[in-house]
């Protein structure tokens, strides 16, 4: 099929979906040329990274990093397959990678796809199965991209407030739009680090409409250590869950995740650049991921050491009297009632400590993440300085 063809295919595609040929730059604009007969400029919710506010601050417990760079199998492959570099593949790295899921996860083969992080793939899913008229379920607060994706669309968001447990309400999601075309659940979730059970997942999959797709966003789920749903990425063809690298395996900036969903759905999400994103990974990131996905004793201990850390800051701010929310990964959120969380976060930059952001349903309401133990000393230090 020539480029022209293609090109022409996805144009149909998205036309028969319901999206307006003003709707085509916007589409271009989040996945770059060649998507369309169009392209723009990337806003700048969609580029690869986010900038950090604070790079110089001494303790960085902002951004739900890991406070440790990758576990040391990931390095050792990383670093053995640079001499390598000038092939593409020197092997079947890709497929190695996917063989490690398939024995971690117990998923077919097919229902495999790594790309560079988990953002590519959460808004690839909101142009794959929303549209103008099938619109997106998402929580309040929550990971926003894949609602900032929609918005940008123009596709119709609608966002339902966490249960009074911090949950996902799933039969609120439901009747909030009984036709959505998705449903974008994050377990745990981001910010609060609750974990929404599998038994309202299934409810929800039972009660929404039968041609739309959950989407099961599971970055944190190995700070939790609790059953995942791989299972139903297996065994149904309307869920898509989705990792990443970036969190416990330390690897924010290698840019290395994967979705695990049925084949169909992998193709529909890579229409759109033909697999390239999901083919072009960078050899020292497969090799790492491809390592430390294995290494289990080794994610149990940084696991281990993520829950004293939290334990030493939890415990001191439950002393100080503060509103501490439940959480079961490496994050936690404060409600300092009266202050603004902008002000709080300002005030913890002058001890050159960089805190996380509010949600604009809680203004009053920190992110914090959980960084090494000598770091949430440093962090109690910082608060017994601004909270007084």
């Amino acid at each position: 099929m020539t480029e022209q063809a293609i090109i022409e295919e996805r144009t149909d595609d998205l036309l028969g979906r319901g999206f307006a040929r003003r709707d085509l730059a916007r589409i271009a604009a989040i996945f770059g040329a060649g998507v369309v007969a169009a392209s723009v400029g990337r806003p700048a919710w969609a580029s690869g990274g986010v900038p950090d506010p604070a790079p110089n601050a001494k303790i960085r417990i902002g951004a739900n990093e890991c406070w440790a760079g990758p576990l040391a199998p990931g390095q050792a492959a990383a670093a053995r397959i640079i001499a390598s570099g000038n092939r593409y593949a020197p092997h079947d790295e890709r497929g190695d990678f996917i063989k490690a899921v398939m024995a971690v996860e117990g998923v077919p083969y097919d229902h495999v796809a790594p790309w560079p992080g988990s953002s590519d793939p959460l808004s690839r899913a909101v142009v794959s199965f929303c549209s103008p008229t099938r619109g997106l379920v998402t929580a309040d607060p929550t990971f926003e991209l894949a609602g900032r994706t929609a918005e940008w669309l123009k596709v119709p968001v609608k966002r339902v407030p966490l249960t009074a447990d911090y949950v996902h309400d799933v039969k609120g999601m439901v009747a909030a739009d009984p036709n959505a075309g998705l449903y974008y659940i994050c377990t745990p979730n981001n910010p609060t680090g609750t974990i929404t059970p599998l038994a309202d997942i299934e409810w929800l999959l039972d009660n929404k409409p039968t041609d739309a797709v959950l989407l099961i966003d599971e970055a944190y789920t190995h700070f939790a250590g609790v059953p995942t749903a791989s299972y139903l990425a297996a065994a149904r063809k309307d869920v898509v869950v989705m990792r990443t690298f970036s969190k416990i395996f330390g690897m924010a900036g290698m840019r290395m995740g994967y979705i695990m969903t049925d084949p169909a759905n992998i193709a529909r999400m890579m229409r759109y650049d033909g697999g390239m994103q999901s083919g072009a990974l960078p050899l020292p990131s497969l090799a790492c991921a491809t390592a430390s996905l294995t290494a289990a004793p080794l994610i149990a201990a940084r696991r281990e050491q993520m829950q004293a850390a939290r334990g030493i800051a939890l415990d001191h701010l439950k002393a100080r009297g503060l509103d501490v929310k439940p959480t079961n990964a490496n994050m936690f959120m404060i409600d300092w009632k009266t202050k603004p969380a902008k002000d709080m976060q300002a005030a913890f930059r002058t001890q050159s400590v960089e805190i996380g952001r509010s949600w604009p349903i809680w203004p009053t309401v920190s992110r914090v993440t959980v960084g090494s133990a000598a770091e949430m000393k440093a962090f109690c230090m910082a608060l017994d300085k601004v909270w007084v």
